[in-house]
């Protein structure tokens, strides 16, 4: 290879830059450095008293430990607010003796981002999660585990659609 051909390849590498994580956001930390996130008032008629914490608190933990993005109580480049709008169980299955089988507790949050660098990625969207239980359980036996892997797969879900854009 010529020199002015290694030349050229090389100030096209140098050129050239790509922005990956392993983690998902995609965050240009030139223009995006601050997050204000709000705790997630209940508004359902349904309330277990450690979901709310639970969730304010995991929320907040997914965005330290996913982003370099400092954390701020207001006047953020981005701002997540939000309420906790349902809390509820219905029965998903029936046993062939005409008896609830299975029982499935979902929670729902709405969510209203506002990117104060982009308002073009602004939206207000209601993210659902939902587990199922054996109706032999009871819910007090269960519930703790199943509303920390639902608050979980709803911070996953509110970190993908606020800076993951995938």
């Amino acid at each position: 290879m010529s020199r002015l051909g290694l030349i050229l390849m090389v100030v096209l590498l140098a050129a050239c830059s790509v922005k990956y994580g392993f983690n998902g956001a995609s965050i240009d930390y030139t223009k995006t450095k601050t997050i204000q996130i709000a705790d997630f008032p209940i508004r359902s008629s349904y309330v277990w008293g450690p979901m709310g914490p639970m969730f304010n608190n995991q929320l907040k933990d997914v965005f330290a430990s996913h982003t370099r993005l400092q954390q701020v109580k207001r006047n953020g480049d981005l701002v997540i607010a939000g309420e906790i709008t349902n809390y509820s169980q219905r029965n998903k299955s029936v046993s062939s003796e005409g008896y609830s089988a299975q029982t499935e507790l979902s929670i729902t949050v709405n969510v209203r981002f506002t990117n104060n660098k982009n308002h073009k990625e602004d939206f207000e969207q209601q993210f659902t999660s939902a587990k199922t239980y054996e109706t032999t359980q009871s819910l007090a036996s269960v519930q703790e585990e199943l509303v920390t892997e639902m608050v979980k797969d709803l911070c996953d879900q509110i970190f993908n659609a606020t800076v993951a854009n995938w």
